[in-house]
């Protein structure tokens, strides 16, 4: 394999966690309700990481990448810490 493919790989890897987190970032920035203290940079990082984990963690428990639970996880994992960010 190589280095090319490596991070083509890596980047679909890591591609669901990036879309789902950019839509609910884009969601806490329309609604303008945002929990202070925390940098849009920073929040969207936050989802990111979150999603990146979960996926990792489905990838170790099933053997293998792309199983709906998996991606089950992820929208929940990551809108609920969306719902976290949005605070009140």
């Amino acid at each position: 394999m190589t280095l090319l493919s490596l991070v083509a790989h890596l980047a679909g890897f890591v591609a669901p966690a990036l879309g789902v987190g950019l839509l609910l970032w884009a969601g806490l920035r329309i609604r303008r309700k945002v929990r202070p203290g925390f940098s849009s940079a920073r929040q969207l990082s936050m989802l990111w990481v979150a999603g990146t984990v979960v996926l990792l963690v489905g990838l170790v428990y099933f053997g293998r990448d792309g199983k709906i639970a998996t991606y089950a996880a992820l929208v929940v994992a990551q809108g609920t810490l969306a719902w976290w960010l949005r605070g009140r």
